[in-house]
Protein backbone atom coordinates (compact mmCIF):
# COMPACT_ATOMS: atom_id res chain seq x y z
CA UNK A 1 0.00 0.00 0.00
CA UNK A 2 1.56 3.55 -0.85
CA UNK A 3 0.34 6.04 2.04
CA UNK A 4 0.82 9.58 1.09
CA UNK A 5 0.72 12.20 3.82
CA UNK A 6 -0.13 15.89 3.43
CA UNK A 7 0.61 18.67 5.96
CA UNK A 8 4.01 19.83 7.72
CA UNK A 9 7.77 18.44 7.54
CA UNK A 10 9.59 20.30 10.62
CA UNK A 11 12.85 20.46 12.07
CA UNK A 12 12.65 19.57 15.01
CA UNK A 13 14.66 20.40 18.52
CA UNK A 14 13.77 17.84 21.12
CA UNK A 15 14.70 18.81 24.68
CA UNK A 16 15.11 16.52 27.15
CA UNK A 17 15.17 18.60 31.01
CA UNK A 18 16.97 16.63 33.55
CA UNK A 19 14.75 18.61 36.13
CA UNK A 20 12.71 21.43 36.22
CA UNK A 21 13.83 24.81 34.66
CA UNK A 22 16.36 27.01 36.78
CA UNK A 23 14.65 30.68 35.67
CA UNK A 24 17.87 32.73 35.02
CA UNK A 25 20.05 29.52 34.96
CA UNK A 26 20.83 26.71 33.61
CA UNK A 27 19.49 23.17 32.80
CA UNK A 28 21.08 20.26 32.47
CA UNK A 29 19.32 18.90 28.97
CA UNK A 30 19.46 16.33 26.10
CA UNK A 31 18.94 17.87 23.10
CA UNK A 32 18.53 16.63 19.60
CA UNK A 33 17.77 17.54 16.13
CA UNK A 34 15.75 15.23 13.87
CA UNK A 35 13.29 15.73 10.97
CA UNK A 36 9.58 15.98 12.41
CA UNK A 37 6.00 17.26 11.78
CA UNK A 38 2.61 15.34 12.02
CA UNK A 39 2.77 14.25 8.54
CA UNK A 40 6.55 14.01 8.00
CA UNK A 41 5.90 11.77 11.41
CA UNK A 42 3.35 9.15 9.75
CA UNK A 43 4.77 8.77 6.54
CA UNK A 44 8.26 8.05 8.03
CA UNK A 45 6.80 5.35 10.35
CA UNK A 46 4.35 4.22 7.94
CA UNK A 47 7.88 3.41 5.67
CA UNK A 48 9.12 1.71 9.07
CA UNK A 49 6.23 -0.45 8.87
CA UNK A 50 6.24 -1.62 5.50
CA UNK A 51 4.47 0.68 3.75
CA UNK A 52 5.48 2.29 0.38
CA UNK A 53 5.15 5.94 2.00
CA UNK A 54 4.89 9.39 0.05
CA UNK A 55 4.72 13.09 1.80
CA UNK A 56 2.94 15.52 0.26
CA UNK A 57 4.02 19.51 1.38
CA UNK A 58 5.83 22.70 1.36
CA UNK A 59 8.78 22.89 3.24
CA UNK A 60 12.01 25.86 3.04
CA UNK A 61 15.01 26.25 0.88
CA UNK A 62 17.02 26.97 3.85
CA UNK A 63 19.17 24.63 5.66
CA UNK A 64 16.29 23.64 8.40
CA UNK A 65 14.34 22.64 5.38
CA UNK A 66 17.31 21.11 3.68
CA UNK A 67 18.26 19.02 7.21
CA UNK A 68 14.23 17.85 7.38
CA UNK A 69 13.88 16.45 3.75
CA UNK A 70 17.19 14.54 4.01
CA UNK A 71 16.26 13.01 7.19
CA UNK A 72 13.00 11.91 5.64
CA UNK A 73 14.16 10.60 3.14
CA UNK A 74 16.85 8.93 4.58
CA UNK A 75 13.81 6.93 6.24
CA UNK A 76 12.43 5.83 2.70
CA UNK A 77 10.42 8.46 2.24
CA UNK A 78 9.25 10.04 -1.10
CA UNK A 79 8.86 14.02 -0.94
CA UNK A 80 6.66 16.04 -3.25
CA UNK A 81 5.85 19.51 -3.23
CA UNK A 82 7.65 22.97 -3.67
CA UNK A 83 9.88 24.35 -2.18
CA UNK A 84 10.69 27.83 -0.83
CA UNK A 85 11.00 29.83 2.07
CA UNK A 86 11.92 29.46 5.77
CA UNK A 87 11.16 25.49 6.74
CA UNK A 88 9.14 24.85 9.91
CA UNK A 89 10.64 24.34 13.47
CA UNK A 90 9.03 23.11 16.58
CA UNK A 91 10.91 22.96 20.26
CA UNK A 92 9.14 20.13 22.34
CA UNK A 93 10.51 20.16 25.82
CA UNK A 94 10.08 17.07 27.19
CA UNK A 95 10.02 16.65 31.29
CA UNK A 96 11.67 14.14 33.40
CA UNK A 97 8.66 11.93 32.94
CA UNK A 98 8.45 12.01 29.14
CA UNK A 99 5.61 14.32 28.63
CA UNK A 100 6.10 17.04 26.43
CA UNK A 101 4.83 20.83 25.43
CA UNK A 102 5.11 21.96 21.44
CA UNK A 103 6.41 25.72 20.65
CA UNK A 104 5.92 25.71 16.86
CA UNK A 105 6.66 27.77 13.80
CA UNK A 106 5.02 26.05 11.26
CA UNK A 107 6.77 27.68 8.37
CA UNK A 108 6.41 27.34 4.56
CA UNK A 109 3.95 24.36 5.21
CA UNK A 110 1.14 26.88 5.79
CA UNK A 111 1.55 28.18 2.45
CA UNK A 112 0.76 25.12 0.37
CA UNK A 113 -1.50 26.56 -2.18
CA UNK A 114 -4.15 24.27 -3.99
CA UNK A 115 -2.78 24.93 -8.04
CA UNK A 116 0.60 24.01 -6.85
CA UNK A 117 -0.32 20.31 -6.11
CA UNK A 118 -0.07 18.18 -8.76
CA UNK A 119 -2.59 15.35 -9.15
CA UNK A 120 0.13 12.80 -10.20
CA UNK A 121 1.29 13.22 -6.94
CA UNK A 122 -1.45 11.54 -5.24
CA UNK A 123 -1.13 8.77 -8.69
CA UNK A 124 -1.53 5.12 -6.67
CA UNK A 125 -1.86 6.38 -3.58
CA UNK A 126 -4.15 3.72 -1.24
CA UNK A 127 -4.42 5.56 1.78
CA UNK A 128 -3.94 9.55 2.42
CA UNK A 129 -3.32 11.13 6.22
CA UNK A 130 -4.11 14.82 6.64
CA UNK A 131 -2.68 16.83 9.46
CA UNK A 132 -5.31 18.69 11.30
CA UNK A 133 -2.60 21.72 11.38
CA UNK A 134 -3.05 22.02 7.85
CA UNK A 135 -6.93 22.66 7.99
CA UNK A 136 -5.93 25.32 10.48
CA UNK A 137 -5.09 28.25 7.80
CA UNK A 138 -5.46 29.23 4.00
CA UNK A 139 -3.67 28.64 1.69
CA UNK A 140 -2.98 25.06 2.87
CA UNK A 141 -6.53 24.68 3.96
CA UNK A 142 -7.41 24.71 -0.02
CA UNK A 143 -4.92 22.29 -1.05
CA UNK A 144 -5.90 19.88 1.09
CA UNK A 145 -9.10 19.93 0.09
CA UNK A 146 -7.70 19.51 -3.44
CA UNK A 147 -6.00 16.82 -2.34
CA UNK A 148 -8.40 14.82 -0.78
CA UNK A 149 -10.21 15.12 -3.71
CA UNK A 150 -7.85 13.75 -6.33
CA UNK A 151 -6.99 10.84 -3.39
CA UNK A 152 -10.40 10.10 -3.59
CA UNK A 153 -10.39 9.78 -7.18
CA UNK A 154 -7.87 7.04 -6.57
CA UNK A 155 -10.34 5.18 -4.43
CA UNK A 156 -8.13 6.16 -1.41
CA UNK A 157 -9.76 6.01 2.27
CA UNK A 158 -8.76 9.33 4.15
CA UNK A 159 -7.76 9.67 8.05
CA UNK A 160 -7.22 12.82 9.66
CA UNK A 161 -5.66 13.56 13.22
CA UNK A 162 -7.47 16.25 14.67
CA UNK A 163 -4.20 18.33 15.73
CA UNK A 164 -4.03 20.01 19.01
CA UNK A 165 -6.81 21.38 21.17
CA UNK A 166 -5.01 24.85 21.51
CA UNK A 167 -4.55 25.16 17.92
CA UNK A 168 -8.83 24.39 17.41
CA UNK A 169 -9.61 26.75 19.86
CA UNK A 170 -7.38 29.80 18.01
CA UNK A 171 -9.16 29.03 14.70
CA UNK A 172 -12.68 28.13 16.55
CA UNK A 173 -14.33 25.03 17.48
CA UNK A 174 -17.45 24.77 15.77
CA UNK A 175 -15.39 26.67 12.60
CA UNK A 176 -12.62 23.17 13.05
CA UNK A 177 -15.45 21.00 13.28
CA UNK A 178 -17.44 22.48 9.96
CA UNK A 179 -14.25 21.46 8.10
CA UNK A 180 -14.12 17.67 9.44
CA UNK A 181 -17.26 17.34 8.88
CA UNK A 182 -17.18 18.69 4.91
CA UNK A 183 -13.72 16.96 4.92
CA UNK A 184 -15.74 13.46 5.47
CA UNK A 185 -12.40 11.50 6.43
CA UNK A 186 -13.31 7.93 7.03
CA UNK A 187 -10.56 7.84 9.92
CA UNK A 188 -10.41 10.52 12.72
CA UNK A 189 -7.65 10.45 15.07
CA UNK A 190 -8.08 12.68 18.27
CA UNK A 191 -7.23 12.52 21.96
CA UNK A 192 -9.33 13.34 24.38
CA UNK A 193 -8.97 17.13 25.05
CA UNK A 194 -9.16 17.17 21.08
CA UNK A 195 -12.42 15.50 20.72
CA UNK A 196 -13.59 17.48 23.73
CA UNK A 197 -12.88 20.54 22.59
CA UNK A 198 -14.61 19.54 18.49
CA UNK A 199 -17.88 18.80 20.32
CA UNK A 200 -17.48 15.02 20.58
CA UNK A 201 -16.73 12.58 17.86
CA UNK A 202 -18.65 12.63 14.42
CA UNK A 203 -20.91 10.15 12.93
CA UNK A 204 -20.32 7.46 10.23
CA UNK A 205 -16.32 7.72 11.04
CA UNK A 206 -13.78 5.38 12.68
CA UNK A 207 -13.03 7.26 15.74
CA UNK A 208 -9.86 6.11 17.38
CA UNK A 209 -9.32 8.06 20.95
CA UNK A 210 -5.74 8.40 21.67
CA UNK A 211 -5.22 8.18 25.63
CA UNK A 212 -1.49 8.28 26.15
CA UNK A 213 -0.67 5.47 28.82
CA UNK A 214 -3.92 4.79 29.43
CA UNK A 215 -4.62 3.05 25.93
CA UNK A 216 -6.80 3.87 23.26
CA UNK A 217 -10.03 2.92 21.87
CA UNK A 218 -10.04 1.82 18.79
CA UNK A 219 -13.86 2.97 17.15
CA UNK A 220 -14.91 1.92 20.64
CA UNK A 221 -12.40 -1.42 21.02
CA UNK A 222 -10.59 -0.27 24.31
CA UNK A 223 -7.13 -1.13 24.31
CA UNK A 224 -4.23 -0.55 27.17
CA UNK A 225 -0.95 0.43 26.10
CA UNK A 226 1.85 -1.60 25.31
CA UNK A 227 4.48 -1.72 28.34
CA UNK A 228 7.26 0.61 28.28
CA UNK A 229 10.08 -0.09 30.37
CA UNK A 230 11.24 3.58 30.63
CA UNK A 231 9.32 6.47 29.12
CA UNK A 232 12.01 9.02 27.06
CA UNK A 233 9.91 10.98 25.13
CA UNK A 234 5.61 11.07 23.73
CA UNK A 235 6.52 13.61 21.01
CA UNK A 236 5.08 11.78 17.76
CA UNK A 237 3.71 8.82 19.56
CA UNK A 238 0.25 9.66 18.18
CA UNK A 239 1.75 9.97 14.88
CA UNK A 240 3.08 6.53 14.92
CA UNK A 241 -0.17 5.27 16.41
CA UNK A 242 -1.91 6.46 13.54
CA UNK A 243 0.77 4.90 11.01
CA UNK A 244 0.37 1.86 12.71
CA UNK A 245 -3.40 1.45 12.66
CA UNK A 246 -2.79 2.49 8.62
CA UNK A 247 -0.27 0.36 7.54
CA UNK A 248 -1.97 -2.46 9.53
CA UNK A 249 -5.61 -1.77 9.92
CA UNK A 250 -6.11 -3.04 13.41
CA UNK A 251 -4.57 -1.93 16.61
CA UNK A 252 -1.59 -4.49 17.92
CA UNK A 253 -0.15 -2.49 15.27
CA UNK A 254 -0.74 0.99 16.15
CA UNK A 255 0.09 -0.05 20.02
CA UNK A 256 3.28 -1.27 19.29
CA UNK A 257 4.57 1.54 16.66
CA UNK A 258 3.38 3.93 19.83
CA UNK A 259 5.59 1.82 22.18
CA UNK A 260 8.56 1.95 20.25
CA UNK A 261 8.06 5.35 19.77
CA UNK A 262 8.20 6.53 23.27
CA UNK A 263 11.05 4.34 24.13
CA UNK A 264 13.42 6.69 22.22
CA UNK A 265 14.39 10.62 22.15
CA UNK A 266 12.51 12.31 19.33
CA UNK A 267 9.41 11.78 16.79
CA UNK A 268 10.65 9.41 14.07
CA UNK A 269 11.69 5.67 13.56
Amino acid sequence: MLVCTIGDLTLDVVVRLSGPVAVGGDTDAEISLSSGGQAGNVAAWAAALGASARFVGKTGSDDAGAFARAGLAARGVEILGPVEGRNGVICSLVSPNGDRSMAADRGAAVDLRAKEIDPAWLDGCGHLFVSGYALMREPARAAVFRAVELARAMDAAVSLDLASWSAIRDVGAERYRELVETLAPDVVFANEDEERIVGGRLPRVTWILKRGARGCSFDGDERSALAVEHVVDSTGAGDALAAGFIVGGRPELALEAAARCVSRLGSMP
